[in-house]
């Protein structure tokens, strides 16, 4: 079962896997990227990923406690407490570490249900942003999330972090916002986006037929294109000083509202 034991932090297969941690040309060139901590890793095989690396501390988790996320393809290594050190993020991650396969994230991939909720974010660039964007369409059970015009890559250890492995339980595509108009288009799915500019008030539309909502980041919002190609602009109202609220907030509010008038129709 184990195949082989890593004890030096300086062993090139760790250095290797640190390079995967930290660099984002890497996990794009080897199609590989790590997880750490056994929720996440579990997500990740219910999410269909590959695990192809094990890499366990067995002072902190035996090899029983990992062996339902082995299969005939997956290599198994025990490290020693300085490795693991050199690879763990945070002290919480019950000493495993993953290696897994990326998935594709073209729009095409996506499967949506016939009246679908779909929630765009257009540029977002904060890791924690991404995750609790991810886990707030995880909690509403959404169709899809796209990601127009990405900053970030999705596999960033501390996206997958701050989503507590909700990258793994979303479908997820990453696109220009050009492709995103298009795809949302061809699917007559209507756009609806989070804006200022010539807006109305969120509640007052109907998403009980298929919705798109699009949301920008705090400091710039949406983009010309965006507002252009809407179907309505629409505008959680304020009643305080400042005029916008945190991205994963103001989608979580427009989620659930399409959310209550499908369950209650």
């Amino acid at each position: 079962m184990i195949t082989k034991k890593i004890d030096s932090p300086q062993n090139s297969f760790i250095k290797s896997i640190v390079q995967l941690q930290e660099k984002s040309r890497n996990r794009k060139q080897s199609g590989l990227f790590i997880i750490e901590g056994l929720r996440e890793i579990e997500l990740a095989t219910k999410g269909g990923y590959d695990i192809t690396t094990l890499l366990f501390y067995s002072d902190i988790i035996s090899i029983n406690d990992i062996r339902p996320f082995i299969s005939n393809t997956t290599e198994v290594i025990e490290i020693s407490k300085d490795v693991y050190h050199k690879l763990a993020y945070r002290d919480t991650t019950e000493g495993v570490i993953a290696i897994a396969k990326t998935k594709s994230l073209a729009l095409t991939d996506l499967k949506l249900s016939d009246n679908p909720i779909i929630l765009v974010a257009e540029a977002p660039e904060k890791p924690g942003n991404i995750g609790a964007i991810l886990r707030t369409a995880d909690a509403a059970n959404i169709d899809a999330v796209i990601i127009a015009n990405p900053r970030s890559d999705l596999y960033n250890p501390n996206i997958i972090r701050s989503s507590v492995g909700c990258v793994f339980t979303n479908q997820i595509a990453m696109a220009t916002t050009e492709e995103a108009i298009e795809f949302l288009k061809d699917k007559s799915i209507n756009i609806y986006c989070a804006t200022l500019q010539d807006s109305t008030s969120y509640h007052t539309q109907n998403y009980s037929i298929p919705t798109a909502f699009v949301v920008g980041t705090e400091a710039t919002g949406l983009t010309q294109q965006w507002r252009d190609a809407s179907t309505k602009n629409i505008i959680i109202p304020m009643s305080g000083m400042i005029d916008s609220m945190n991205v994963s907030v103001a989608a979580a509010i427009l989620l659930f509202e399409a959310k209550r008038q499908r369950d209650f129709k």
